[in-house]
This record gives C-alpha cells, sequence and structure tokens, in this order.
C-alpha cells in the first residue's frame, strides 16, 4: 500500500506550521520596537529652552526662544520609536534655534513611508524657511532617496546618521544640497567599511565626520541593538560629540 499520499499530507502540514512560525516571528519582531529609554528621554525634557512634543504623527522639538528658521524632518531607523532620538537632538536645538521634526511611521518602518517628509513639513512647518531631511540607519536611506527626488518643498541639505545614500538617491550630482554624513567607528551594522564604500554617492563637498568609539545605537538612546559593534565611549559622550557636530554643521549652512 502507498504511503505517498500521507507523507505529501505530512509535509503539507509541516510547511503550513513553519510558514505560521515565520508569520509569527515576522509579527513580533515588527510589533515590538526599540523603544526609547526613560532616563535619557528625561533629560531631554529637561533641555532648557527646548520644547518637545509628542503628537500622533510625530515628535517635535522647537526651540523656546528664538528659532533660527531652519527645520529638519529625521527618519528614524528601522523599528525604532521617534522619541528614541530626541535625547540626541535637543541639544542641537538649544544650541541652534532649529526645529525637529521625527515622523513616526507605519510599523516603525521609513521604507513604508518614504515620502513622509512632505505632510510632516505641512503639519508641522509654521515659521521655519529651510528644510534639512535625514534620517538614522534605514531611515537615512529613505530620506537620502525622497531628497533626490520630488519631494513637495525645497531641501537645503541632508543630515545621514550611521547611514548612506544608494546611488538611486541621485545625490551625487547635486550641487545644491548641503549634506553632513555621520558614522561611528565601532558601528557593526552601517560599518565605516560600508559608509566609505557608498560616500561617492553623496555630493563631493559632503561633510563626512567619524566619531571614534561610537556604535550604531548610540546615535539614538534606545538600548543595546543586535549586530552593533562595542562601543569604546558612553552614550552622554557619543551624543555630545554627535551634537557638536551636527550643530557645526547647522550653523555653518
Amino acid at each position: 500500500m502507498s504511503r505517498g499520499p500521507g507523507r505529501r499530507r505530512a509535509v503539507v502540514a509541516i510547511v503550513a506550521v513553519l510558514l505560521v512560525l515565520i508569520a509569527t516571528g515576522a509579527a513580533v519582531w515588527v510589533l515590538t520596537p526599540h523603544r526609547a529609554e526613560a532616563q535619557p528621554l528625561a533629560q531631554a525634557r529637561a533641555v532648557p529652552g527646548v520644547r518637545i512634543g509628542a503628537a500622533d504623527d510625530a515628535v517635535v522639538l522647537e526651540p523656546e526662544g528664538p528659532a533660527s528658521g531652519a527645520g529638519v524632518v529625521f527618519y528614524p531607523g528601522a523599528r525604532v520609536e521617534a522619541e528614541a532620538y530626541a535625547a540626541s537632538w535637543a541639544p542641537v536645538v538649544e544650541a541652534t534655534g532649529t526645529t525637529v521634526v521625527i515622523p513616526r511611521m507605519p510599523l516603525h518602518l521609513a521604507v513604508l513611508d518614504p515620502d513622509r517628509a512632505d505632510t510632516a513639513v505641512a503639519d508641522h512647518g509654521e515659521g521655519v524657511e529651510r528644510w534639512y531631511l535625514g534620517g538614522h540607519s534605514l531611515g537615512g536611506a529613505m530620506a537620502a532617496a525622497h531628497a533626490g527626488g520630488e519631494p513637495a518643498f525645497p531641501v537645503a541639505g541632508v543630515v545621514l546618521w550611521g547611514s548612506y545614500a544608494t546611488e538611486g538617491a541621485g545625490l551625487a550630482d547635486r550641487n545644491d544640497l548641503a549634506v553632513l554624513s555621520v558614522s561611528g567607528s565601532e558601528d557593526g551594522l552601517s560599518d565605516p567599511a560600508a559608509v566609505e564604500a557608498n560616500r561617492d554617492h553623496l555630493p563631493e563637498d559632503a561633510v563626512t565626520v567619524e566619531i571614534d568609539g561610537m556604535n550604531h545605537a548610540q546615535f539614538g538612546a534606545y538600548g543595546d541593538q543586535f549586530g552593533d559593534g562595542a562601543a569604546r565611549i558612553d552614550d552622554p559622550a557619543a551624543r555630545s560629540a554627535l551634537a557638536e557636530t551636527v550643530t557645526a554643521f547647522l550653523e555653518q549652512h
């Protein structure tokens, strides 16, 4: 008596179980984002002269004093909530008077809404005259792609943290964009070699800075990240170096 049909049913059952496990694992991965650490977020909220608002669609950091007229729409890294970047941006807002809008992305993935900056500017752009697009990791790649496409507003520049632009972003020949690319020497996800390999996809005059001892997760404040390198500087030192770098860039451009 042939066992063929029974074996086929067993294989189908095993495949079905595997698909369910894969789907469940993917759902868990997407629905468990990296959350902002409580202490750095509280410290960001305590930075003098900076107002942090958490709306349904974005986290917005604004100067309480005179504003510079500059604004940054900043895309979070994959599976990282918007609040996780408040600690990194608050000292920059304090120093420069820049407005920073960190949009909330569908399933915390900028790749699902790479044009999100258009609505962010429309909804939170009052008083801003000059906009930069930026992001961390995957968020930075998506921001670069949008800047090189057809954004609904003029883009003055691009700010990349632990990220790089692809050739398809079309930024290499742009002479109308001020670009800053900040990397970390211990970044295990957007490692220095990958950042350097994609340097030609940025304008020739792009400013590139590598922060010694910094890893990938230290661009935000959301704890350790799988696959990252071991940082050789602590989180406050990393955030301080990052803020100094971004502040200098914004003040010069």
